[in-house]
C-alpha cells in the first residue's frame, strides 16, 4: 500500500508498522458532510421510495410469507459477489435435499449459511442492538462449515488482513486496514456511532457505518457479507424497513467495481459525498425494484383467486398457493409438513396445480421429484 495514494487526512491517517508495511487507520465517524444540491436530492429521493416500499409491504396480503424469498434472492447476489456461483434454484433444492440437482455444493452451502446468518439477525435485534457481539454471532453462523470456516468465526482478527489481487502482500496491497489493536479501537468507535443519537438522516448513517465496517475489515475472511448483513439490520432495527424485502446486493453487484472504488476513494481521497450519492442510489433503485416485484406477485396472487374458488377446499388451496409465494421450488413433502397434511394429499394439490400450469416439475425424475411454480419464481428473482 502506497501513502501517497491516501491524500485526505480528514478520513484517517496512515502508519508505518513495524514490520515495514503501510496500513490505513480510518477516523471516527461522523465525517464532515458537504449537504450538496446532488446530496440533499437523492437523499430525499431515497427515503421517498424506501417509504413508498414500505407502506406497499405493509399492505400486502400476506408479507410475513414473502420474507423467506426475498432472504433468499439477498443471499444468493450478496454471496455471488464474493465469488460463489449458487443460483437461486440450486439454494432451493439444497433445502429440499437434493444435492444431485445442483454441482456446486461448497457454494450453496455458503447462500445458506447467508439466510441463517440474516434470519437469525432479524431475530436476534428483538433482543440485542445491532451491536459488535451481534456483528461476531452473525460472522460465526455465515462462516460456519465453509471456506474461511477455519479463520476463527465469530471472532476479530488477531493478524493483519489486507486487500489485493491474487498474491499480494500488505506491501503490495491496493488496502492494509488497521493493525489490531487500532482496529479494536475503531470498532469501539464504530459501535457509539450506530447508538449515537446524531441528527444525520438515518440512510446516510448506514452509508457511513458501511464504509466504516469495510475499512476497518475486522474478520478474516466475510467481511463484504457481514458488512451487507449490517445494513439490512440497521434499515430494520431503525423501523426504516422492518421486513427485509430491500435487495440492495443486486445494486452492489451491478455496479461492483464502482462500488469498491468508491469505498476506497473514500480512504485516499475522502469522497465522502460521491460515496452516499451511490449509496442512496441503490437505496433508491432497489426500493422502485422491489415496489414493481410486489405489485407484480399482487397481480398473481389475484390471478389464483380463480383456482382456489375453483377447489372444494377454497381454504387449504388458498393456503398451498400462498405457500408457493416463500417457496415457489419445493416438493410434496414440504408442502405436506407446510400445510401438516397427509403427503397423498400434498401430491394431489401438486398434480392439480401442475395441470393447470402453476407448477412444472423440473427434475425429470421419477422419485424426489421438485416443483416450480415459474410466474412466481422469476416475479421473485
Amino acid at each position: 500500500m502506497d501513502p501517497k495514494d491516501f491524500k485526505n487526512q480528514d478520513t484517517g491517517k496512515t502508519i508505518l508498522t513495524q514490520n515495514g508495511f503501510w496500513v490505513f487507520i480510518p477516523n471516527p465517524l461522523p465525517p464532515c458532510i458537504q449537504w450538496n444540491s446532488a446530496l440533499v436530492s437523492i437523499n430525499a429521493e431515497a427515503e421517498r421510495e424506501l417509504s413508498r416500499l414500505s407502506a406497499l409491504i405493509g399492505n400486502f396480503a400476506f408479507p410475513q410469507l414473502l420474507i423467506p424469498s426475498f432472504i433468499r434472492s439477498e443471499a444468493v447476489i450478496s454471496s455471488r459477489i464474493e465469488g460463489t456461483k449458487a443460483s437461486l434454484a440450486d439454494l432451493y433444492a439444497y433445502e429440499i435435499s437434493q444435492p444431485s440437482f445442483f454441482e456446486r455444493t461448497d457454494d450453496v452451502h455458503e447462500v445458506h449459511n447467508y439466510v441463517e446468518a440474516l434470519r437469525y439477525g432479524l431475530e436476534r435485534i428483538n433482543s440485542l442492538p445491532v451491536s459488535l457481539r451481534l456483528i461476531r454471532e452473525l460472522h460465526e453462523k455465515l462462516m460456519a462449515g465453509v471456506r474461511g470456516g477455519t479463520l476463527t468465526p465469530g471472532e476479530f482478527r488477531r493478524s493483519q488482513n489486507w486487500i489485493g489481487s491474487y498474491g499480494s502482500t500488505p506491501v503490495t496491497a491496493t488496502y492494509v486496514p488497521p493493525p489490531v489493536d487500532e482496529m479494536n479501537i475503531a470498532l469501539g468507535a464504530l459501535e457509539n456511532f450506530i447508538h449515537s443519537e446524531i441528527e444525520i438522516p438515518p440512510l446516510v448513517r448506514a452509508a457511513l457505518v458501511h464504509y466504516q465496517f469495510e475499512a476497518i475489515h475486522p474478520f478474516l475472511d466475510g467481511n463484504g457479507r457481514v458488512g451487507r448483513l449490517l445494513i439490512a439490520l440497521l434499515l430494520s432495527e431503525w423501523g426504516l424497513m422492518p421486513n427485509p424485502m430491500l435487495n440492495l446486493s443486486e445494486y452492489i453487484e451491478r455496479y461492483r467495481q464502482q462500488y469498491y472504488d468508491m469505498l476506497l476513494n473514500v480512504s485516499q481521497k475522502g469522497f465522502w459525498e460521491d460515496w452516499i450519492i451511490f449509496f442512496l442510489r441503490g437505496i433508491r433503485d432497489q426500493s422502485r425494484n422491489g415496489v414493481d416485484r410486489l405489485e407484480a406477485l399482487q397481480v398473481l396472487r389475484t390471478n389464483y383467486e380463480t383456482l382456489i374458488a375453483a377447489n372444494r377446499n377454497t381454504k387449504r388451496m388458498a393456503r398451498v398457493i400462498d405457500f408457493l409465494f416463500s417457496r415457489p421450488i419445493l416438493s410434496v413433502k414440504q408442502l405436506a409438513v407446510e400445510l401438516v397434511i397427509p403427503v397423498k394429499t400434498a401430491g394431489d394439490y401438486i398434480d392439480q396445480l401442475v395441470l393447470a400450469g402453476v407448477l412444472k416439475e423440473i427434475t425429470g425424475n421419477s422419485r424426489n421429484r421438485i416443483y416450480q411454480a415459474d410466474d412466481i419464481f422469476y416475479a421473485l428473482k
